[in-house]
């Protein structure tokens, strides 16, 4: 980018509100290396925003009375830092602006802290050879009068850059005119949309699920901030590695993150005991430490078995669910419910362990077919069914949107669906409640696991597709006990039929054993002194636990479903 004109008010151009993407605070922060142009785009923008425009260094000056040359000289880097580093909290705590910083300031871990809390930043990226050119014969810049410039300038570059990709915002810069660069910066940020966040708050842990488009691509600079070490190892499936890997592994690698990769095969069958020794062995074999994280890339049972495998490797290793299929962003990606399956049940192998970040890539759900959509949406129906029955409005609103894959419905059933669970999971992490708390969102799953088991987890039936059949068996018992209205029930019939989703035993073409079917029930692992935990609706959004539930009701209601004896 060429220098301004030095009188700047010559460029004349409308006065714009600063973007809504940038934030409440209406701060932006241009980061970059020395010579980018931070301060004459900087300029140019607080002109076109009509805020002001603050240069970092400046403030540094006049707090300290002299140079930044004089300060180096006297003090040191490390003094200068530090009080950089007190300048520019003090600037994000102010009014809104363009701040310019220096070119080291982002380095520090709690500037970049202190930015990511109060406003949004913004990269100017460049070669050196650009950088070089225009640093070229003008003094003040301490660092590189150390030595070879162009040496300095390229260490410099190979320090810095991975961690100015955590920058919200990434202009790459060349021989453009100001105009031009600015007006790139601007389009920038007028599509930028910061992701949703649902904050999920234990009593000894927190994480944030970030809910929004795309953000498989900018995974790297989500996750360096939680990241114990820039080492992680990404254990999918062969499928979704060929959709997603390369932008997660891109994205790594802008931000310096040393990445291994451990594929499995698709589908139910690798949530075993057989593939978990097998992801396992070839985990240990890449030297893994306790730093390490595990992040699993995939559905449900990437994200259970990733899980389990971090729960119990070295004890426990730090673990980021990347959910890319619609039923593990609204379900089994937030809670830190991990597992695998035995040959007598489903997950009863399995352990709590917490993931440190959730990243829920609305742009990933475009590639999955209806079906794996209806399997996803029949867990955000349960969570209406469950005790929230504006959520079961919204369903019968929007559902049709959610399974014709239009993006601003799914986004918005994911934040609800979200912000539902992780409420259920705060209150009990463990499942640990004597009554209700997080069993509650087993609705429908006693009937779903026992038809999954019979069918022997090979794929002719979707673990969503089971819970929707689940919810109208549960709704159906509920009904048989006297506990819910029939209304009630012609209600959620009416909804998971007008979708075309299976909502009874009609869905197969051969009928299931009852005498089967209860067989799997007596294996479910919600099993307590001998009897089987059901979750009952006394209606819509009035869900309750229940070991009262006679067998031979259970018994009667299958067979008059259709099931045989």
């Amino acid at each position: 980018m060429s220098r301004l004109p030095s009188n700047p008010t010559s460029v004349s151009m409308p006065a714009a509100a600063l973007p809504s993407g940038v934030g409440p605070s209406g701060i932006l922060v241009l980061i970059g290396m020395m010579g980018v142009g931070k301060t004459t785009v900087g300029r140019r923008l607080a002109q076109i925003y009509g805020i002001p425009f603050v240069d970092a260094d400046a403030e540094i000056e006049r707090a300290a009375g002299c140079t930044i040359s004089e300060i180096f000289a006297r003090h040191g880097e490390n003094a200068f830092r530090a009080g950089e580093r007190r300048v520019i909290k003090r600037l994000l705590q102010g009014p809104p602006c363009i701040l310019a910083t220096g070119g080291g300031a982002w380095m520090d871990a709690e500037t970049r802290r202190l930015v990511r809390m109060h406003a949004c930043s913004l990269w100017l990226r460049a070669p050196v050879h650009v950088l070089l050119k225009r640093v070229h014969g003008r003094g003040g810049r301490p660092l590189l009068a150390q030595g070879d410039p162009k040496e300095i300038m390229s260490r410099l570059v190979g320090l810095r850059y991975p961690v100015y990709a955590e920058a919200d915002v990434i202009i790459d810069c060349g021989d453009e005119t100001v105009e031009q660069g600015v007006r790139r910066v601007q389009e920038a940020l007028s599509e930028l949309q910061k992701p949703l966040t649902v904050p999920v708050t234990l009593a000894s842990h927190h994480y944030d699920v970030l809910i929004g488009p795309d953000l498989i691509s900018r995974a790297g600079a989500w996750l360096a901030p939680h990241l114990p070490q820039k080492r992680v190892v990404v254990v999918t499936d062969n499928i979704v590695a060929e959709l997603h890997l390369p932008r997660l592994l891109n994205s790594f690698a802008e931000t310096g993150i040393q990445a291994d990769v451990i594929a499995v095969a698709g589908g139910e069958e690798s949530k075993s005991l057989t593939c978990y020794a097998q992801v396992m062995t070839q985990l240990l074999e890449l030297g893994i430490e306790r730093g390490t994280t595990i992040v699993a890339l995939g559905g449900g049972v990437v994200g259970d078995l990733a899980g389990f495998v971090a729960a119990t490797a070295l004890r426990g290793l730090p673990f980021v669910q990347i959910p890319t299929t619609l039923l593990s962003q609204v379900d089994s990606s937030v809670g830190g419910k991990t597992g695998i399956n035995a040959p007598s049940g489903k997950n009863l192998i399995g352990a709590f362990h917490q993931p440190i970040a959730v990243l829920a890539d609305s742009s990933a759900l475009a590639t999955l077919p209806r079906r794996q959509r209806i399997a996803g949406y029949a867990e955000i129906v349960k969570s209406g069914m469950i005790s929230d029955p504006e959520l079961f409005a919204w369903c019968e609103a929007h559902g049709a949107d959610v399974l014709d894959g239009d993006p601003a419905a799914l986004v918005d059933a994911v934040q609800k669906a979200c912000v539902f669970k992780a409420a259920v999971v705060a209150a009990d992490e463990r499942e640990q409640a004597k009554q209700g708390g997080r069993a509650l969102l087993n609705l429908g799953h006693t009937f779903a696991h026992a038809l999954e088991a019979e069918l022997g987890y090979d794929g002719r039936l979707l673990h969503g597709e089971a819970v929707s059949i689940g919810l109208h068996l549960a709704t159906a018992l509920s009904v048989r006990l006297g506990l819910a209205p029939v209304a009630d029930l012609e209600r959620v019939d009416a909804h998971l039929r007008k979708l075309a989703m299976p909502a009874g035993f009609d869905w197969f073409e051969t009928p299931f054993s009852a005498a089967a079917l209860l067989a799997h029930m007596s294996h479910d692992k919600k099993m307590r002194d001998g009897l089987i935990s059901f979750v009952l609706l006394r209606g819509i959004g009035q869900a309750f636990t229940s070991r009262n539930v006679p067998m031979d009701t259970v018994r009667e209601l299958l067979l008059d479903e259709g099931c045989s004896g």
